[in-house]
């Protein structure tokens, strides 16, 4: 986050403490192949941690944090899959322990701000038992790590306090106004994150994805597909879930595949009756020009496909500092999103001086960073969306819960249902809306008013030993 210390905080009686964290990790096989770039994925790891916390006044909760550790999104690289797994693995187990350690007190919000700019990136450069030699872990990868951890936190405190994770974003729990964490500070005086959340929603129209190995047409099936009750071609996908908004994974490198795949969707979404279409090229692209040429083309040779083309996600290098492309070419085409360089704010301040319009918002990059960014960008015009991680079981309910109060440009992403809808099988016995999509939307109707929502007592989810075990 900004190099600049976080203003002095005035003590609260609701200020908590992290006083034990127990952490668990369980691997998942994918029913199909996910492509993310060059990465072929068949199989993630999710991390879970239960936290207990405690306020001033000795009274404690529980709380439950999630996300998968998908290595090929948070660190594409050329070392072994299994190398960087391990790593991130440790990276958790170490971060679980500092923040037991740390026995900061605050709300989860501060909590997480300072152990970013304390700790996070020492233990990320940090050598592991995992590797021989120090291997550090990119920035991102060590936000997906923590985030867990911060998202347990929110649980914890908001079920403390009886209220909804999203209820706990005013002056009455959180001492410190936005200035205290983003700049212009004369901007963000006195203002807190609950001005800038919109007002809740029980329903969220929800956006497929084409993968890039997902076959569209008959013709694309190679006969290895599994054979189970869930569909395999998109226009089945469509009919099953309703669906009006699909979202297209692309190379980024290879023009001519790219403008064809759009088209080939395109079409089939049109004969269907969906509505919305997005381009996400996951930082292949390197100039502006490559994805303005699609564009172009599509508007002069398939304009009702173009018109569809609702906004692009990513197409540049992710790490915004040392490729400082101007992107304004692209954005006067269609709203542009940045997602994995929209690591915190600052980056989206950066993004939109070179011309990006919009942020997509994930809970795996830290809830804190995620309600900062929202913040930075509705008091700068700039659109939002809330991208999917591929999340199962616990973690798709706090990336739902974010879309229905952010506002965003339209629903939420989710496909985790796509790639292993067995996995979320205990939790859709609670919640059925949230792990299966029908008529377009998800429902969000079934999640508890305290904390996330999670209903944990009630989901039938047999956990694998703990990985690791902090304070008590």
């Amino acid at each position: 986050m900004v190099a600049d210390r976080q203003r002095p905080k005035v003590a609260l009686a609701t200020d908590i403490i992290i006083k034990e964290a127990e952490l668990f990790f369980l691997p998942i096989a994918t029913r199909v192949p996910l492509k993310f770039g060059a990465q072929i994925v068949t199989r993630v790891t999710c991390a879970r941690v239960r936290v207990r916390v405690e306020d001033r006044r000795g009274r404690s909760a529980e709380g439950w944090g999630e996300t998968p550790l998908s290595v090929a999104w948070v660190w594409p690289s050329a070392l072994p899959w299994e190398m960087r797994e391990e790593r991130l693995k440790s990276l958790c187990l170490a971060i679980g322990d500092a923040v037991v350690r740390k026995r900061d007190s605050g709300h989860p919000m501060e909590l997480a701000y300072r152990f970013q700019q304390d700790q996070l990136e020492t233990l990320a450069a940090n050598s592991t038992k995992a590797t021989p030699e120090p291997l550090k872990v990119p920035h991102l990868a060590a936000l997906l790590c923590h985030s867990l951890f911060d998202l347990a936190a929110f649980d914890a405190f908001a079920t403390l306090h009886r209220r909804h994770v999203f209820d706990c974003f005013g002056s009455d729990l959180l001492s410190t106004d936005l200035a205290g964490f983003m700049e212009p500070r004369a901007s963000f005086a006195q203002k807190w994150p609950a001005e800038f959340l919109a007002a809740p929603v029980t329903t969220l129209p929800v956006w497929h994805l084409v993968g890039g190995l997902d076959p569209i047409t008959a013709s694309d099936l190679s006969g290895s597909e599994p054979r189970d009750d869930y569909p395999v071609l998109l226009r089945d996908w469509i009919r099953a879930d309703q669906l009006r908004c699909l979202k297209i994974k692309l190379r980024g490198n290879d023009t001519a595949w790219d403008y064809e795949r759009i088209r080939c969707v395109g079409r089939v979404a049109i004969e269907e009756g969906c509505e919305w279409l997005s381009a996400d090229f996951n930082c292949t692209v390197t100039a502006p020009g490559y994805v303005n040429e699609i564009v172009d083309r599509l508007r002069r040779d398939e304009p009702a496909i173009e018109a569809m083309l609702l906004y692009i996600e990513q197409p540049f290098p992710y790490d915004l500092e040392a490729n400082r492309i101007d992107v304004h070419s692209v954005s006067a085409r269609k709203p542009l999103f940045l997602d994995e360089s929209a690591h915190d704010w600052s980056f989206v301040r950066l993004g939109r001086e070179l011309g990006w319009t919009g942020v997509a918002l994930k809970t795996c990059k830290t809830l804190t960073g995620a309600i900062l960014s929202l913040c930075w960008a509705r008091a700068h015009q700039m659109q939002l969306m809330v991208q999917d991680l591929t999340n199962p079981m616990l973690a798709q309910i706090p990336h739902v819960l974010l879309a229905a109060r952010a506002g965003t440009i339209m629903g939420v992403e989710s496909n985790a249902m796509q790639f292993y809808p067995e996995a979320s099988k205990p939790e859709a016995a609670v919640h059925p809306g949230l792990y299966r999509r029908r008529n377009g939307v998800l429902d969000l109707t079934t999640l508890g008013k305290i904390g996330f929502g999670y209903r944990v007592d009630e989901i039938a989810r047999v956990l694998p030993t703990a990985a690791g075990r902090f304070g008590g």
